[in-house]
Order: C-alpha cells, then structure tokens, then sequence
C-alpha cells in the first residue's frame, strides 16, 4: 500500500498538508507590548471563529464573556488556537487562520465543524497573567524629602485612576471628587493594592499593576471589573497617619532670649498657614490680616494646637503636623477640612500674655542723682516709641513737632503707659510691656491690632510735681494760723485778688505751697479766688473762709487753701 501511495505520487501532497501550520496575521499591533503570551501564561481574550468560506461558527461576543485560559497548559482550546495567541500582546488583534490537522480534524465537531475544516479566528488579546505574578510597582514621581513612608495599620487617603490592560477606565476617585480613605493591613483593601501602597510617600505617585489573584480573581466586581482582570492603579497618595500619633513640633526659629514661655490659661495671638500634608493650602491667618487669637489650654482651638502652644515663645516659628484625631477627626469640618485629615501648621507666635499680668518695668538708663520722681498729677513731658512683641512700629511721639506733656493718674493714658511712667527720674528711660487689659483691650485702637501686649521706650524729658485731682493748690508746710490775717496783708479786713496773688505768689516762691501745674498761674489763682469770694463782690472777708456744713457746727474749710 505504501508503495502504491509513492507510486501514486500522493506522498508528497499528503506530507505537505500535514506540514502545514497555523498562518497569523497581526493586523493590528499596540504601540506599547511590554509583555508577549508565553506557554504557561493565562489569558483573556474576545474572538469570532469562521470558515474559510466567512461563515461564523463560534463567538465569544455572542456568549457574552471572553475566553479565559491557560496557554499550552491542558489547554481548553484547539491546538492551533493555543499556539495562535503565543507572542501576543495585550489589545493586539490577529486573524489566525489553523489547518484541520490543529484544528478538529478529520472527525471535525459534531454538526458545527465538519472533517478536515480549515478554522479561522479573529482574536483581541484583553488581558494576560501568570500565576508567578508579582505586585507590579512603577514610581511615577516621588518627593525628594520623604521622612516617613506608608506602614501596616496606617489610615490612608488617597487619589487613584483604575483601568483595566486594556486601557479602560472603569473607576476613579477624580470623577468622584473624594480620596479613598482605608487602613492599611486589614483586609479592608484589595491584597495587591495594600501591597502596593507599602512604602510610599506622601505626594508619591505610583502604577500598581495587580494580577487578578490578588485582585478581584474569578469574581470581578459588578459591570466595571470583569472576572481574570488586572488591574491598573495610578496612585497619588494624599494622606497618611497612624492612631498612635502625637502631635509633632518643629522648632524652626525661636529667639533669644526667651523671657518667658507660654503656659495653659495664657491668651496668645498668632499667625498660620493651614496645609495638607501634600502641600494645598486650606487656610492662612495671613489672607484675613489678622491674627488668631485665643486662650491655651481651655480647649476653645483642636487639642493639636492647643497642645502645640504650650511652651511657645514670642516670635517663635513652629511647624506643627496634627493627625486628624487630634484635629477635626473622621468627619472634618465642612467644605474645608476634609474627613481623617492630616493638617500642617506653620506657626508664628506675635505675643502672648495673661490676664492677671501686670506693667513688666526694665529700667535702661538711671541717673545717679535721682531724688525727684513722678507720680500721680505730675505733669510731664516725655518721649515715647510704641510697637508690638514682634517689632511691628505702632507709633512714636518723634511723629509730632514736639513731646507730650501730660498730668499723670487723670486717666489721659492708656492705664498701664500712666502706670509705668511713675516713679521716674528726669532723664531715666524704660522699656515697658503693657499687657492689653492695661492697653487697648479687645477692641484695639486705630493702627492697634485687637487684644496687642504694648513694648514701650520711654524717656522722662521733665517733670513738675502736680496736686491732686480736683485741687488748684496745695500746701507743702503747714498753713499760717489763722490763715486770714496772714493772707490781709495791709490788714484791712479785705483781701482783693490783687492781695490774694501776692500772697500764694508768695507761698509758692517760698516752697510752702504749690501751684496746679500746666495751667496759666494767673488763671488758677482768678479761679482760687473767685471759689473764695463767695458774694463775688471783688474781695474775700474772714467770713468768707468759713462754710457752714451743717447747722449745729460751723467748721473752717478753706478748699484748695
């Protein structure tokens, strides 16, 4: 027989259909193929099987899912289908065309592939995988300052963009305008992406290409996550912290001396910048022009501040980093803070004081003979600078053609300025600290921000000693007694303003009596004499010194005499 098929020449013919193997068009190859099917891979793809003739046989669309398999492995498929698809590339398409002898055979399939059928596939490549398969991580940009990475037990939030091989997006938080918030480490997340967000940074942005195993494997995930799909996250991450996290203080500039640092119950004002720990910015005491006000320790700001304060100096600058359950907790504040937020804090202090501060007095300069000293209803001139803690100029008496003069303890000044010029020798300088409830208070004053601790240069220029409130003059000895023949000094029994001059006049030059200062002498002395002329007839009679208190007692009473 075999003799006869040689002599027959058929030999040739049937050696080259068995010789004959699958023909693969690739129509259409992607751009990008970072990987080719190999013998052992699984893979997805979408196909339409027909004759030669065109005539459909078979399709994955019609069946409404894609194939999926193992290459070369107790392969589900025909064997020319299975070494088709070796060397694709995902979304690559090819028209493979398989002889009988790879395909069905000569006993074909039943009713729908007859003997000896030459099959041909048209096959897009939607995915591809093995069982070997790792976490996939590329870093696409990571921050050069990077002290603390992403650990188990860590809460996250994040931005991610999820497509499939192929390319289609099927989620994004992006669209949905919120991270995704998870712990990491607790099976809240799918195993391939808590693998893949180890290690970050925050700012860090990463591709994580997760195989289905470690995704969401046979099942899928509703219409968007077919089953056997890989998946592609693009990964920037916003957010991290741990439940174990105290507040963190970064001292970045603090001055010396320090006099004093802060303590709970103190009111202090300072200025912020609010961040994210990704950098965006939430808020600034800056844009407002004002700065934050408010007492330590009492709970009126979040516990991370309020902790963050203790121990502040004036003019210091701290960054403070807040973990959201020492902030605004799961459920943020608003449109602003967003839930299980980070915040950053950089922090500058402007002053700080406490309500049951005093005047603080440094004496700069003290003359060696020093035995006049001002008080209350002195009248004084003096020189002033005026600024905040921080050394912001409020104001300055070289401002005006000259210095103030002004009488101490009537209530023209601020209480703690009055307060801190007293005792003073001419020619003495001070720097003084006014707290607010001595200066301002909560309402300011015109270039005086709200509840603003005062720093005052002063210079005492001169000082007249002054008499108290209410009074033109004063005795300094004791009076002549009886004062009426002393003051009728022609002794006729009448004292006109003319005599009554001379005499306090008198008193004065003498250093037994003084004069109201910073009023006209002959103004004061007019108005002494008019309180004693009391029918204002133009002279003061003995009568006249005397005032009736009440009707059982005359009592003599001369007023400022």
């Amino acid at each position: 027989g075999l003799l006869y098929f040689i002599i027959n020449g058929r030999f040739s013919f049937a050696l080259a259909s068995l010789l004959e193997n699958v023909i693969i068009d690739r129509y259409f190859i992607p751009t990008h193929c970072s990987r080719e099917v190999q013998i052992g891979d699984y893979v997805r793809y979408q196909y339409n099987g027909t004759f030669e003739d065109g005539r459909k046989f078979d399709s994955s669309l019609d069946k409404g899912f894609p194939f999926v398999g193992q290459v070369g492995v107790e392969s589900k498929v025909i064997p020319g289908l299975d070494k088709g698809v070796q060397g694709m590339c995902v979304n690559e398409r090819r028209k493979i065309t398989i002889p009988s002898h790879l395909a069905y055979g000569v006993l074909g399939a039943g009713s729908v592939i007859p003997p000896d059928a030459t099959l041909v596939f048209d096959v897009l490549l939607l995915d591809l995988w093995n069982k070997e398969d790792k976490v996939q991580i590329r870093t696409l940009h990571k921050q050069q300052n990077c002290k603390r990475t992403v650990m188990p037990s860590d809460f996250v939030r994040y931005h991610y963009n999820g497509s499939l091989l192929v390319g289609n997006l099927f989620d994004s938080s992006h669209l949905q305008n919120s991270t995704y918030d998870s712990y990491v480490g607790q099976g809240s997340l799918l195993k391939g992406m808590e693998e893949g967000l180890l290690g970050m940074c925050v700012g860090e942005r990463r591709l994580i290409i997760i195989p289905p195993f470690l995704a969401y494997d046979d099942k899928g995930y509703g219409t968007k996550v077919p089953p056997y799909a890989t998946l592609i996250f693009d990964v920037l991450l916003v957010d991290m912290f741990n439940v174990k996290d105290d507040v963190n203080v970064e001292v970045q500039k603090i001055p010396q001396p320090c006099r004093r640092r802060a303590v709970g119950g103190d009111f202090i004002r300072y200025h912020y910048n609010g961040t994210f720990q990704d950098g965006t910015y939430f808020d600034s005491s800056y844009s407002r022009n004002s700065t934050y006000n408010t007492f330590i320790g009492m709970g009126y700001v979040i516990a991370g501040i309020d902790k963050a304060l203790q121990g502040v100096c004036v003019g210091e600058w701290r960054r403070v980093t807040v973990p959201p359950h020492l902030a605004y907790g799961e459920n943020g504040s608003g449109e602003l803070i967003p839930r299980s937020a980070v915040l950053i804090f950089d922090l500058h202090i402007i002053d700080f004081h406490n309500p049951k501060d005093q005047v603080e007095i440094k004496v700069i300069y003290k003359p060696a003979d020093c035995n006049l000293t001002s008080a209350a209803n002195d009248l004084i001139m003096y020189r002033y600078n005026c600024s905040l803690l921080d050394g912001t100029h409020l104001y300055s008496s070289d401002d005006y053609p000259e210095p103030p003069r002004v009488t101490l303890g009537q209530g023209k000044l601020i209480a703690g300025l009055d307060e801190g010029l007293q005792g003073m020798c001419v020619l003495e300088r001070r720097e003084i600290t006014v707290p607010p409830h001595l200066a301002h208070g909560t309402n300011g004053a015109l270039g005086v921000p709200s509840n603003a601790v005062l720093l005052f240069e002063l210079e005492l220029l001169q000082l007249q000693k002054g008499v108290p409130e209410g009074f033109l003059f004063i005795w300094l000895k004791d009076s002549p007694e009886p004062l009426f023949p002393a003051m009728d000094m022609n002794q006729d029994q009448k004292v006109p303003l003319e005599e009554f001059s001379a005499f306090i006049k008198l008193q004065v030059a003498e250093s037994r009596g003084r004069l109201h200062p910073g009023i006209d002498s002959d103004t004061v002395l007019r108005d002494m004499f008019s309180k004693q002329d009391r029918n204002a007839d133009g002279k003061i009679t003995e009568d006249e010194l005397n005032i009736i208190v009440n009707e059982e007692e005359e009592v003599p009473k001369h007023e400022e005499l």
